[in-house]
């Protein structure tokens, strides 16, 4: 199987909440499809060295979503899909050339993700339950 999980243990991002992002990831993307196969919990610990509480945390959380379906002895299999993306989309060819007109300019990753997230704010508001409550100082 092609897909595997990278973890960033820098990014301040819960392990368990990466691999469920990555999973949502290439679900949008049409890079898992229903009837795939995920890795095993096991194959995913010796890739990343991470606790198998934590995998199997997120497959749990997978599941709760409606994305992914444990079989016991089988594995864990893709049963849901999200968004009408693809990985050949010419949205992503056309995003891939600003990016690209960019980072010669000298943007840096950071800044590009930073830019691109206030425009999909703007576009998209949060809905009043994504916000985050005002705390009082």
């Amino acid at each position: 199987m092609g897909f595997a999980f990278r973890i960033d243990r820098r990014s301040g991002v819960p392990n368990y909440v990466q691999i469920i992002q990555q999973v949502q990831q290439a679900l949008r993307l049409g890079l898992l499809k229903p009837g795939d196969r995920l890795p095993t919990a096991r194959a995913v610990v010796e890739a990343t060295a991470l606790n198998p509480n934590t995998v199997l945390k997120a497959y749990r959380e997978l599941e709760s979503q409606g994305l992914v379906e444990t079989r016991r002895r089988h594995g864990t299999f893709v049963t849901g899909t999200l968004g009408a993306s693809s990985a050949d989309s010419p949205w992503r060819a056309e995003l891939a050339d600003v990016a690209a007109r960019a980072a010669a300019e000298g943007a840096e990753r950071a800044d590009l993700a930073a830019l691109f997230t206030d425009v999909l704010d703007d576009l998209y508001p949060p809905e009043e339950s994504d916000a985050l409550p005002h705390q009082q100082p």
